[in-house]
């Protein structure tokens, strides 16, 4: 590991300090970007593009820190990550558009709709239920544009 280090130190002496953040920040940007891809598919794409055109920092932000600090990290695998997501999202009430892309992204991460639902309905305990009620109205909704997509499942 302290090769490594010194190997990547090494080869920053050769940069001014912009190419050096540069560097450092495109590794992010695109370990950001294929962790999205994996976890989310076209949906997170079409998010972050939507926000291009209003909020090009924003979409930038999103990538980096979501998904190429935090979705890239050891200790979890996407899947219970996404659990995680949809217990947070559902929680807070408020995020409607973002629970259905993580109920989307969990369905590409193997989390069964089954699984899903029980997960919503655990947060009925904890933040009442109308958010769960939101929540599986939401899981509703991506389950049929899902099933359209890739045929019906579990």
């Amino acid at each position: 590991m302290k090769q490594i280090l010194f190997v990547i130190f090494i080869g920053m002496l050769g940069c001014n300090a912009a190419e050096q953040k540069e560097n450092v920040m495109q590794s992010r940007y695109e370990r950001g970007w294929e962790k999205l891809k994996e976890v989310d598919g076209k949906a997170g794409e079409n998010v972050v593009n939507a926000l291009k055109d209003i909020a090009p920092d924003l979409a930038k932000y999103t990538i980096e820190f979501p998904f190429g600090d935090i979705y890239s990290r050891e200790g979890l695998n996407l899947r219970d990550r996404e659990i995680a997501t949809i217990a947070a999202l559902t929680a807070m009430g408020n995020a409607t558009p973002q629970l259905k892309v993580h109920i989307h992204a969990a369905l590409n991460v193997g989390v069964t709709k089954t699984e899903i639902i029980e997960i919503i309905t655990q947060m009925a305990v904890y933040s009442g239920f109308p958010t769960a009620i939101n929540g599986a109205l939401a899981a509703k909704e991506v389950f049929d544009v899902y099933d359209k997509e890739h045929g019906a499942i579990q």
